[in-house]
């Protein structure tokens, strides 16, 4: 092979000598190449008789020609004698999983990469992948693909097809500190460029409206500051907004009558209710109407109840409780004076992204009863304007991108099946509705549910459980667990599922300095390019 060639294929590494279609190839490597320089996660290519292969290391070994030498090993204090072993008695070998086929050459390709239906013959030679062979798997950052990070040990850009990404429900998940929150905003950055879908974000931890800070403490640019005109943020608390100099569009207030009996069931873990509590604000909400929660804290034991209700004293006390502990949340009144999602809608429909800062009011039950009372009521009107679209056809509602962090809560097997978020990651984009869940426990959610879940970006875990969780059903799920188990604690993910055609370990591009910001705010909206330069000028001062 010429040094041309070579160098357009990437190093040599060895040759295949064993292995199967379902269980991945064993290589030899040549004495040339150094184990130690081997990495879990990196790409190869496999040059077979009639195809090529493109794949990735999910192992290393070493082995020996003579099983003495791992008994008795040999004196290689003398330099000569270890190279000479090296070469002839030891070796390295790596364990590839082949994913694609990518043609005879990479010029001549036709139809794309195609999913790997047969292993490559004995003693096929072994290249690492050159920055061609990722972009002709992965594609180049255009109007559809975002960059989204790099392979390991390469500067190639792997993009995103944000299109068709937002097309199914996808998740974010990883352990506490390992930069779930960065690589959601780089996301949501994306998709804010690229894709034609708006973003509804439950901000929780207010992380992705005007700023935030990383681990380090410094501050961090979000949403808001880089897409000032293609973001809205609403607050459900206006003073923790004014002491923290930040502007918002809208104050969210939620009244008695606009929660419902179907809003509870949520509810019940954190309020800790009953069964027989849930089933009886269905009675109470059939017997009152809208005004069933108010109704039910003006009495004061079940003498009050009408007779028709069969509700005992220990239920009603135990949701009396449970309701007092709503009532006492203070963006919680009798009546709201303005529609919070009448507004939400009204800035969807012009395509502006909606960020839901919750403020001081992080505690789980406000942020299931907000995020579950809002989505619900979006979603219905959802699938009226898409019901009504299909029959007289006319233009459909935006795609819209659901955001919620501590998925688990919304998605546990216990109320998935009876959740509005449960009926969204099943019916896919059946109402152009879908989710981006994120969570540090994939083991809580829901099989189903996670089986629904299109593509899945993983950062770090090392709960065994977890692990089992988000590689269920995916094709080298032995392999890819001990590439997931390698990855490093920060800045590193593996991606895998429908948006992408094979699985990928990416170290997530730079986010919080001033190139970053003017890269992702000035590609993505031009018409505020000074305002954007002002800022980072301000911050970066």
């Amino acid at each position: 092979m010429s040094q041309e060639n070579a160098s357009e294929q990437g190093q040599r590494l060895g040759i295949v000598v064993s292995g199967s279609l379902t269980k991945g190839v064993e290589v030899k490597l040549d004495g040339s190449a150094s184990v130690e320089d081997m990495v879990v996660g990196r790409y190869v290519t496999i040059n077979g008789q009639k195809q090529r292969f493109f794949g990735m290391i999910t192992d290393i070994s070493l082995g020996v020609i003579d099983p003495k030498l791992t008994l008795t090993p040999p004196d290689i204090t003398d330099p000569f004698m270890a190279e000479v072993l090296a070469g002839t008695s030891t070796y390295g070998e790596l364990h590839i999983l082949p994913m694609l086929t990518i043609g005879g050459d990479v010029t001549s390709l036709i139809g794309g990469p195609q999913p790997v239906k047969t292993v490559p013959s004995h003693f096929s030679r072994v290249n690492l992948a050159s920055q061609q062979d990722v972009e002709l798997v992965f594609g180049k950052e255009d109007e559809k693909r975002f960059w989204i990070g790099n392979p390991l040990d390469m500067e190639t850009k792997i993009c995103l097809n944000l299109e068709e990404l937002v097309k199914r429900s996808n998740g974010i998940f990883g352990k506490s500190g390992t930069g779930k929150t960065f690589l959601t905003r780089i996301l949501l950055i994306g998709m804010l460029q690229k894709s034609k879908a708006v973003n509804l974000i439950f901000d929780m931890h207010n992380e992705y409206g005007w700023e935030s800070s990383s681990e380090g403490g410094r501050t961090v640019k979000a949403l808001k500051p880089l897409f000032p005109s293609k973001v809205a943020i609403f607050t459900l608390d206006e003073e923790n907004s004014r002491r923290r100099g930040v502007s918002t569009d809208f104050v969210v207030r939620i009244g008695y009558d606009e929660i419902e009996a179907e809003d509870m069931v949520l509810l019940r873990q954190t309020l800790n209710l009953t069964e027989p509590a849930v089933e009886a604000v269905y009675q109470l909400a059939r017997r009152f109407g809208k005004d069933w929660l108010q109704g039910t804290l003006n009495l004061k034991d079940t003498e009050e109840l009408p007779e028709d209700l069969n509700i005992h004293e220990s239920t009603f006390q135990n949701l009396r409780r449970g309701l007092q502990t709503i009532r006492r949340l203070p963006f919680v009144e009798p009546h709201a004076q303005t529609n919070a999602v009448k507004c939400i809608l009204d800035h969807l429909d012009r395509g502006i992204n909606v960020v839901l800062e919750f403020g001081r009011y992080r505690d789980i039950t406000s942020y299931i009863l907000v995020a579950n009372m809002l989505t619900r009521r979006i979603y219905a009107q959802y699938q009226e304007r898409m019901e009504k679209a299909m029959a007289v056809g006319s233009a459909q509602p935006i795609p819209l991108v659901i955001t919620i962090e501590e998925a688990h809560k919304f998605l546990n097997p216990e109320v998935a099946s009876r959740t509005i978020f449960g009926t969204i990651a099943r019916e896919m984009r059946k109402y152009n509705v879908t989710l981006l869940v994120i969570d540090q426990r994939p083991s809580g959610i829901d099989d189903e549910v996670m089986s629904q879940v299109g593509t899945k970006i993983t950062c770090l875990l090392d709960n065994e459980r977890d692990i089992d969780s988000v590689l269920a059903g995916v094709s080298g799920k032995s392999e890819l667990k001990s590439v997931l188990a390698k990855l490093e604690s920060k800045q590193q993910a593996l991606i895998f599922g429908h948006a992408v055609p094979m699985p990928i370990v990416i170290r997530t591009r730079e986010y919080g300095s001033a190139e970053s910001y003017r890269a992702f705010s000035i590609s993505g909206e031009t018409e505020t390019e000074k305002q954007a330069e002002r800022d980072i000028e301000e911050l970066w001062s």
